[in-house]
């Protein structure tokens, strides 16, 4: 019986985060250039959105390109950016024709100009999908979005549109990129690291976090589904006892 068969389809995720790592180390062991290893990954991407799709997850958030990847050698960081422009391109069909809205969050006006309007171009034709939705985390930095949505409360209370005393979590989350996602329940990361690496640092903090020691190119549906049928046995306390939850 594979992994898939054994998931319990009425205790699903409704949000699963991704952490996209080892593409370059992928690579190098096969004695290739690094973009090699992102080109790649993007059969790792197809066969995880699949599986989402078919399990009918709600949202899927991919750690595509962080804030801190700028600082990559340029040549990378231009393959990276035509990569991303040529896979939209690819997927957009499929993506229409699984009913899949693409999102993304992140510094967006930072993307090369080809990027930033492939991406708004398929985020507006997908945009009445009404199915999965795949947010892609590009030129992200949580500790950044974090901040931003500090001044953005703050200016509301130098205004006088918000009073200070009746800030809440509600009210933060709505100034974060994600407003109006769930946050996620459960975070994999590939290729054996055991960090966060700055991604969706709020969001997360009640996230099962599973970890893989699978280069993401070596990531497939099964192993998608395997991460989820790890969530499924893990106990889910909130800070209560298990008495209380069960």
């Amino acid at each position: 019986m594979g992994y898939r068969d054994q998931i319990d389809l009425s205790r699903l995720p409704k949000h699963i985060a991704i952490i996209m790592d080892g593409n370059g180390r992928w690579a190098k062991e096969k004695g290739k250039l690094r973009i090699f290893g992102h080109h790649s990954g993007v059969l790792s991407v197809r066969a995880v959105v699949e599986g989402a799709v078919d399990l009918k997850i709600g949202y899927l958030t991919l750690y595509t390109f962080s804030l801190e990847n700028w600082n990559r050698p340029k040549l990378e960081v231009m393959a990276i950016m035509e990569l991303i422009v040529n896979t939209i391109h690819r997927e957009i069909a499929t993506f229409m024709e699984k009913n899949v809205r693409l999102n993304a969050i992140g510094d967006l006006d930072l993307l090369p100009d080809k990027c930033f309007n492939t991406l708004t171009d398929a985020m507006n034709k997908t945009s009445k999908n009404t199915g999965l939705v795949l947010t892609l985390a590009l030129s992200y930095s949580s500790r950044r979005e974090i901040l931003r949505a500090v001044r953005n409360i703050a200016g509301k209370v130098k205004a006088g549109e918000l009073d200070a005393a009746a800030i809440n979590e509600e009210i933060f989350e709505d100034n974060l990129f994600t407003k109006g996602m769930p946050n996620p329940e459960l975070l994999i990361r590939t290729s054996g690291e055991y960090r966060i690496s700055n991604y969706l640092l709020w969001q997360i903090a009640y996230a099962e976090l599973y970890f893989t020691s699978k280069l993401w190119p070596d990531f497939r549906k099964e192993d998608f589904f395997e991460a989820i049928l790890d969530y499924q046995k893990r106990e889910r306390r909130f800070g209560m006892t298990s008495e209380q939850v069960n």
